[in-house]
């Protein structure tokens, strides 16, 4: 947004986390900003530290929460720049273990509401040729840890949809990037995360290590969510922002070996890959 001195943001999930932290800086600045959450109660703070901001109960699964969210926005912004989609939650288990109505759970909210709440706001970026869209992944968009495979599965989901969004977008000045955080010191593990323990011996060193670790996991992490927040709102200021940001030295570290990893095994195989080809 180089090109706007008070560009609006709107920021879904701002009880806690990234999306509380993002909003306090944004806030601090004097940009007009809207904070969301499933209950607004829970933004007293924000809403109580300037003029410029406008709190609003938000669930990303509820089109008529949504609908009212952005016209609330626009009515009183007059638009909708910045656009940082950040609720979501975490669910863990086996493959085998998952259960069925806590994964459609997630993804309604990681995956669908995302997708939702993009649709209602784009057209207001479209008409003004001017927007930046914020997707809040993680480095499990890239990797698939044991234990994580249906966050991941929602993450990814989100990773491809943005490659979608960013080229049907760019023509029209929208721009869009994802935000791949690693471990950051933030309540997601004590308040974001649903486990289903496991109960298959088998798993017990590939999933069951993995959940057991993350739980524990909390004010240990290496990430300083301020730090990132400052480093989100840098980007969205640079004349070209990125398509993909990697956030920590764990996320930066696990996704460059996993891409590099990746790319030597289709290389590998590059003979007959073309080969499945009709000859010419």
């Amino acid at each position: 947004m180089t090109t706007l001195t008070n560009p609006v943001w709107f920021i879904t999930g701002c009880s806690t986390g990234f999306g509380k932290e993002l909003a306090k800086l944004t806030i601090a600045r004097g940009w007009p900003t809207v904070v969301t959450a499933r209950d607004k109660a829970r933004l007293v703070d924000l809403a109580a530290s300037g003029d410029n901001v406008l709190a609003l109960d938000l669930d990303v699964t509820d089109q008529a929460q949504i609908d009212a969210a952005v016209k609330a926005a626009e009515d009183r912004f007059g638009r909708i720049d910045v656009l940082v989609n950040n609720a979501g939650y975490g669910y863990q288990a086996s493959i085998e273990e998952g259960d069925d109505t806590e994964i459609r759970a997630m993804f309604d909210a990681n995956v669908f509401g995302l997708f939702a709440i993009t649709r209602a706001v784009l057209p207001g970026m479209r008409t003004r040729r001017q927007g930046h869209v914020l997707n809040i992944t993680s480095q499990a968009g890239f990797i698939g840890f044991p234990g994580s495979g249906y966050y991941a599965a929602s993450k990814h989901a989100v990773e491809g949809f943005s490659d979608a969004l960013a080229a049907e977008g760019a023509p029209v000045g929208i721009k869009v990037t994802c935000v791949a955080p690693g471990p950051f010191r933030t309540d997601w593990a004590g308040r974001s995360l649903k486990q289903t323990q496991v109960q298959i011996a088998e798993y017990e060193a590939t999933a069951g290590a993995r959940i057991k670790g993350t739980a524990n996991i909390s004010g240990q992490q290496p990430g300083d969510p301020v730090r990132a927040g400052e480093t989100m709102i840098a980007v969205v200021e640079s004349e070209k922002p990125p398509r993909h940001l990697v956030l920590g030295k764990l996320a930066y570290d696990g996704i460059t070996g996993k891409l590099k990893e990746r790319l030597a095994q289709v290389e590998s195989l590059k003979d007959a890959s073309l080969g499945a080809d009709f000859p010419s």
